[in-house]
């Protein structure tokens, strides 16, 4: 795939940087060639100008290498000893996390046990790297589709009444919109489940969440958690795309697997704020304790600084909680008072009401 961003190039096939030479592209300058096996392409390199050009993790012959350096092209090679790839160029699948059925040995688990211990320069540009490429890769992945977010609690158990409200609140979005949440468990895996199963009936939901009654939580048992979703996703195997942003900030909470496409990232904080960004329909906000809290208020930042054209709604969902429980509905309130998002806040009782205000929003 090749994109322009201004005079940046991505360049992420070899079939893209073959036709750019073939089209008579005299320089590379601008160009971030990224995870291309270039051994065979010595002579191309050499009859053009790569002064500008950034290769990241490419795989070049020594002479090569030393060339395109002297020219004035920068190499990032591939980071010794990293687990992950820092230069991919797609988001993650379920079964790409999930790669062995034995949690402790999956991609994820092994992935969160470094950013553990990766304590290196080595790691910390690792882990840089490949939050850039995800970011990447997501902006992509977004760019065609209409998001709409969905935030609330970790702990919402499979077997309670906020985890099926949850699914039937991301079936709904899923007729018009496509669902994004922070890719976790609880609640964000029900948004998840719902988006998959968005193009069926009532039914078949019913049944998904009576399969997954049997591990009503990822404690203390992630491989029978884990074991449950997939028998979902056989039995109903034409799921329709969302979208998890999860991290391995929060490693010991597994990526949930219904969601098609995992932006998963190391650091937290930009994870979060490209939440956010992306989900332009809005924000709904379900149940949901300090994380959820500090969502809203992040979520409000925004919308607070916005003019109108730029503000998106937010729905929280739950009048008592968030006025008694956490009462974050009257400063939420009081915020947008007098100002451009005031219109585009709403506290509403369930998740029906809840969808019915995003999908008929003007």
């Amino acid at each position: 795939m090749r994109r322009t961003h201004g005079r940046v190039i991505y360049v992420d096939a070899l079939e893209d940087f073959d036709h750019r030479l073939a089209s008579g592209a005299l320089s590379l300058s601008g160009w971030r060639l990224r995870a291309l096996d270039l051994t065979e392409r010595g002579v191309s390199l050499r009859s053009v100008d790569v002064a500008g050009a950034l290769f990241l993790g490419c795989v070049l012959r020594p002479e090569d290498e030393e060339s395109i350096r002297a020219r004035g092209a920068v190499v990032f090679p591939a980071v010794p000893e990293s687990p992950v790839d820092t230069y991919r160029t797609a988001l993650y699948t379920p079964q790409e996390l999930y790669d062995h059925t034995d949690y402790a040995r999956s991609m994820d688990a092994r992935v969160y046990a470094w950013s553990q211990s990766a304590s290196s320069r080595d790691g910390a540009l690792a882990q840089s790297l490949h939050d850039h490429s995800i970011g990447l890769a997501l902006e992509a992945w977004v760019q065609p589709r209409e998001m709409i977010g969905v935030m609330g609690g970790h702990d919402a158990a499979r077997d309670t009444r906020g985890y099926a409200d949850g699914a039937r609140l991301g079936r709904m979005l899923s007729q018009t919109h496509t669902v994004a949440s922070g890719g976790g468990p609880g609640a964000m895996e029900a948004v998840n489940l719902g988006g998959y199963l968005a193009r069926h009936g009532e039914d078949a939901l019913e049944e998904a969440l009576s399969i997954l009654r049997r591990a009503a939580g990822f404690v203390p048992h992630i491989d029978a958690w884990v074991r449950a979703a997939f028998s979902v996703r056989e039995l109903f195997p034409d799921g329709e795309d969302s979208l998890g942003i999860p991290t391995w900030h929060y490693g010991h909470e597994p990526s949930n697997p219904f969601a098609s496409a995992i932006a998963k990232y190391f650091r937290n904080a930009q994870r979060e704020a490209i939440l956010l960004e992306i989900c332009r329909a809005g924000i709904v906000f379900l149940p949901g304790a300090a994380g959820t809290v500090q969502e809203i208020f992040q979520d409000a930042c925004e919308n607070y600084y916005a003019d109108e054209s730029s503000t998106a709604p937010m729905v929280l969902v739950g009048r008592e909680y968030w006025t008694e429980r956490y009462p974050a509905w009257p400063l939420l309130k009081a915020l947008a008072r007098g100002r451009a998002m005031e219109s585009r806040v709403h506290l509403v009782d369930s998740v029906h009401d809840a969808a019915a205000l995003i999908i008929h929003q003007p």
